[in-house]
């Protein structure tokens, strides 16, 4: 198909937005191809998913192998291969105290899952989260979201018991202080602590708009969190398998040894083929009584032949340290573009950790600027996406990217830029 037919379009949902109307037929590690012959860096990788990059020749090859063994063994009614070495491959690189998992199949299943058994090993039910956070768009997790409110208007009303506190953010003047302060002050007139079962938050907010946690923040809400009775979920499905320059952010040198309680993980799992999982100290997942967990086509096992790969393609070719080599050369030329006299002081800030980077206009800069800049770039060949209620553009390339590919998409963010400024 050449062509988007309008009939076909027509027939899916409005409720999905798009970047673009190109039709994609196949990639290959960071470029992806469209059927108008089109070919584009992809800084994309279907939201931090290929960290491996599209199509890699291990992971595609574990996944035929599969094929031809089985598709589908359902975890409730036994044990199948792939499930049982995912395991004894993925258990060993945790966080500290973390040795016991559970399977699913989306980032929002694992957040909803981890709650559930939050609220079982405490017997209590309200869950503190963090503004600007993204969990999911189920009926739980978009509760739990507050990065836009796109995503739960009009759904009402929502899972009672979520209480919101702020993240800091330092370049709108929210200080790690203040977020405590806030946080201190919510359970002298709202909550008490025998109702909170669990504290959950990004260690670098996605949606939200890249802001990374700073250093001592995640270790102090482990304290708070502790203080009150409850737990700390760490939801890593955007930061987990590298992208962060680390295995895991919560484990990172940036954060120390955060020790969360239950952490989930998705996306980056299993280079493109849908699986997740919830990490648990075994105490926690001892209060779940069997028959309380489960899912059709949780831990599928063609997924996590894939995701077995995965973790030996991170580790054997050094995606993990690539990472962060890449992230800091591709965080070093988006601040000299912000520095260069064409912007005109209208990037406002760059972040990042590893390859999981932001670019934030500046507040003066017209409104709507983060979708001009993305429509441009794809006409320059670059996929890029926005994200957060402010003016945020987020760079998500693979985590094989080269320093050849970071150079040519930064010459691509320049020549967007130079056509909206």
């Amino acid at each position: 198909m050449a062509t988007l037919n309008p009939t076909v379009a027509s027939q899916l949902s409005r409720g999905i937005g798009r970047l673009t109307n190109l039709t994609f037929t196949h990639g290959t590690g960071t470029t992806i191809n469209t059927t108008c012959g089109r070919s584009l860096l992809d800084f994309t990788t279907g939201i931090g998913v290929l960290n491996t990059g599209h199509s890699h020749p291990r992971i595609v090859a574990a996944a035929k192998a599969q094929l031809d063994r089985i598709v589908h063994a359902q975890v409730n009614i036994g044990y199948h291969e792939k499930m049982l070495e995912l395991t004894e491959v993925l258990a060993p690189t945790l966080p500290s105290g973390l040795d016991t998992l559970f399977y699913s199949t989306t980032g929002a299943e694992a957040v909803e899952n981890a709650v559930k058994i939050a609220r079982c090993y405490t017997g209590k039910h309200a869950v503190v989260v963090f503004r600007g956070g993204y969990h999911g768009r189920t009926f739980g997790t978009m509760a739990m979201t507050t990065s836009s409110r796109i995503y739960r208007q009009k759904f009402g009303p929502l899972l009672p018991g979520i209480h919101v506190t702020p993240f800091p953010y330092e370049y709108h003047g929210i200080t790690t202080q203040m977020a405590l302060d806030e946080l201190e002050q919510l359970f002298k007139d709202t909550l008490h602590e025998e109702d909170v079962a669990a504290f959950l938050i990004e260690p670098v907010l996605g949606e939200g708009g890249y802001v990374l946690a700073p250093p001592d923040f995640l270790q102090k809400i482990r304290q708070f969190a502790h203080s009150k009775k409850a737990l700390l979920i760490c939801d890593e499905v955007q930061t987990g398998f590298g992208r962060t320059g680390s295995l895991f952010a919560s484990s990172s040198t940036y954060y120390g040894d955060v020790r969360p309680d239950i952490l989930t993980m998705a996306k980056g799992i299993a280079s493109g083929f849908p699986l997740s999982a919830v990490a648990m100290r075994r105490e926690i997942s001892e209060a779940c009584e069997p028959g309380m967990l489960g899912g059709t086509y949780a831990g599928n096992a063609l997924s996590c032949a894939a995701a077995v790969e995965t973790q030996h393609v991170l580790r054997e070719e050094g995606l993990v340290e690539n990472s962060e080599k890449m992230g800091i050369r591709l965080r070093e030329n988006l601040r000299a573009i912000q520095n260069s006299a064409f912007t005109k002081g209208l990037i406002g800030d760059v972040r990042g950790l590893g390859l999981m980077v932001g670019m934030e206009f500046a507040p003066d800069a017209v409104s709507g600027i983060k979708n001009k800049f993305c429509q441009e770039a794809v006409n320059e060949g670059l996929l890029v996406l926005g994200c957060s209620t402010y003016e945020v553009v987020r760079f998500v390339p693979p985590l094989n990217v080269s320093e050849e590919e970071v150079d040519a998409a930064c010459e691509k963010v320049v020549a967007a830029l130079k056509k909206i400024l």
